[in-house]
C-alpha cells in the first residue's frame, strides 16, 4: 500500500480497537438505562461510567469524590473524602494488547510499516485523550497523563511484539551479526530467555488451571453471592462481564499464590499457600475462589514453580550443549540459570505489578500481590530449578545410555 493508505488503515483500525473497547461497557450500561432506569437519567452518566470502566481496564488511576450521602447509603468510610481505584480489569488491556499485535503483524509485510504504526499509537492517544475529556467529573476524575499514555502504551506493546522480524534484511543482518560473536556466551542469553519466559508461562497456565477449579468447587457459593447482590438480570450480566475483565487479574493473583508471596484482598489481609487471613469481602462472586484458610499441604504448591523451571532447564539442555561445542556444562549451567532467573523475576514481578492496585476506599486500597515479593521469590525458584534441569538433564541421559548398555 502507499504511505496514505497505511496511515488511513492504520488510523482506522486503531479507531476500531477503541471504539470497541468502549462499546462493551457502553452497550450493557446503555440497555440499563433504557430497561431499569425507563430514560430518566441522563445518559451522558452511562458513557462516563463506560469510559471509566475502560480506562480502568487499562490501568489508569480514578480518584473518586462522593458526596456525603451517596458515601453513607454506600456505607463507606470517611465520608466525603477522596479515594482511588487503580486495580486494573486487565481483560480491557489484554484485549488491546492482542489486537496490537494482530496489527503489527498486518504491517509488518508493508513497506510503510513505522508510518503504520506511529499513526495507530497516535490515533489510540488522541482518541483516549477525548474520551477522557468527555467523561471528567469532579466526582471521578482519571489521571489525565495516564488517561493518554497507558492505552498507548498497551497498544504500543502489542504493535512491538505483532512485527517482530519485520524486516528479511535485517533479520538477515541480525543473524550474521550473532554468527560473529560468542557463540557460548550468546547461547547462554538465549537459552536463559527461552528457560525463564517458559517457566513462567507454565506457572500462569498452572494458574489458570488453579482458577477454573476453584471456581468449580465453589460454584454454590458464588451462586450465593450473586443472589445476595439482588441485581436482576441487566444488573448480573453487567457483574459478569465486570467480572470476566477482571479474570486475567485474578489470575495474576493466583500465580502469586503459586510463587509463595500470595497476595492481599485488603489492608491486614494475606491469601498464600502458607497462611490466609482475610477479613470482609465485597459481595463479587469470583472472590468465592478464595481460600478461606490455609491448607495443611499448601507449601508443596511451591513446587510448581520449581518444577516449571526445571522442566525448562531439562528441555532446554540440548540447545544449550549444542552451543557449547563439548565445553562442560557445569561451568555454564550458572551463567544460564541466572538469565533465566532474573528474566522469570523480571516477568512474574511485572505481572504481580499489573494485579494489584486499589478497588476502592479503606482496607481495599491495598489488593493485589507485592510485586517485588513475587519477583524475587521467582527469582530465586527458577534459579534453583533451571541449575538443577541443566545439570539433572544429562544425568538422566547418561543413566539411561548406561542402563541401554548393559541390557
Amino acid at each position: 500500500m502507499t504511505r496514505r493508505l497505511t496511515a488511513i488503515f492504520s488510523a482506522f483500525e486503531a479507531l476500531l480497537i477503541v471504539g470497541i473497547g468502549l462499546a462493551v461497557p457502553a452497550s450493557i450500561l446503555t440497555v440499563m438505562w433504557a430497561a431499569q432506569f425507563g430514560f430518566q437519567i441522563d445518559w451522558v452518566v452511562f458513557w462516563r461510567a463506560a469510559v471509566l470502566i475502560w480506562l480502568i481496564g487499562h490501568g489508569v488511576t480514578v480518584t473518586f469524590q462522593l458526596d456525603a450521602q451517596t458515601a453513607l447509603a454506600l456505607n463507606l468510610t470517611g465520608v466525603g473524602d477522596p479515594f482511588v481505584v487503580s486495580l486494573a480489569l486487565s481483560g480491557f488491556l489484554l484485549c488491546t494488547a492482542l489486537a496490537g499485535i494482530a496489527l503489527g503483524r498486518r504491517l509488518r509485510h508493508e513497506s510503510h510499516r513505522v508510518l503504520g504504526e506511529l499513526v495507530a499509537v497516535a490515533t489510540v492517544v488522541a482518541l483516549s485523550a477525548l474520551a477522557m475529556l468527555s467523561a471528567a467529573h469532579p466526582a471521578a476524575m482519571p489521571s489525565p497523563w495516564q488517561a493518554i499514555v497507558f492505552p498507548a502504551l498497551v497498544l504500543g506493546l502489542g504493535l512491538s511484539i505483532g512485527s517482530i522480524g519485520a524486516s528479511t534484511s535485517a533479520r538477515v543482518r541480525l543473524r550474521a551479526f550473532i554468527a560473529r560473536g560468542p557463540q557460548q556466551w550468546l547461547a547462554v542469553g538465549g537459552v536463559g530467555l527461552r528457560a525463564g519466559l517458559g517457566a513462567v508461562a507454565s506457572v500462569v497456565a498452572a494458574a489458570s488451571l488453579l482458577v477454573t477449579v476453584a471456581l468449580m468447587v465453589n460454584y454454590g457459593q458464588a451462586i450465593a453471592l450473586y443472589e445476595s447482590v439482588q441485581a436482576g438480570v441487566l444488573g448480573g450480566v453487567a457483574l459478569t462481564t465486570a467480572q470476566l475483565a477482571l479474570v486475567p487479574t485474578v489470575v495474576g493473583w493466583a500465580a502469586a499464590w503459586l510463587v509463595g508471596p500470595g497476595f492481599a484482598v485488603g489492608a491486614g489481609s494475606t491469601v498464600s499457600p502458607i497462611a490466609t487471613t482475610l477479613g470482609p469481602l465485597p459481595a463479587v462472586p469470583v472472590l468465592a475462589a478464595l481460600p478461606t484458610e490455609p491448607s495443611a499441604w499448601g507449601f508443596l504448591t511451591l513446587l510448581v514453580p520449581v518444577l516449571a523451571a526445571f522442566i525448562a532447564g531439562v528441555v532446554l539442555r540440548p540447545r544449550l550443549m549444542a552451543a557449547l561445542n563439548g565445553a562442560p556444562i557445569h561451568l555454564w549451567a550458572a551463567s544460564t540459570a541466572a538469565v533465566a532467573a532474573v528474566v522469570a523475576g523480571a516477568t512474574m514481578g511485572f505481572i504481580a505489578f499489573v494485579s494489584a492496585g486499589s478497588a476502592g476506599p479503606g482496607r481495599l486500597a491495598v489488593v493485589g500481590p507485592d510485586p517485588v515479593t513475587v519477583g524475587v521469590w521467582m527469582l530465586i525458584e527458577t534459579l534453583v530449578g533451571v541449575s538443577l534441569g541443566l545439570l539433572a538433564g544429562g544425568v538422566r541421559v547418561s543413566g539411561l545410555q548406561g542402563l541401554a548398555r548393559t541390557r
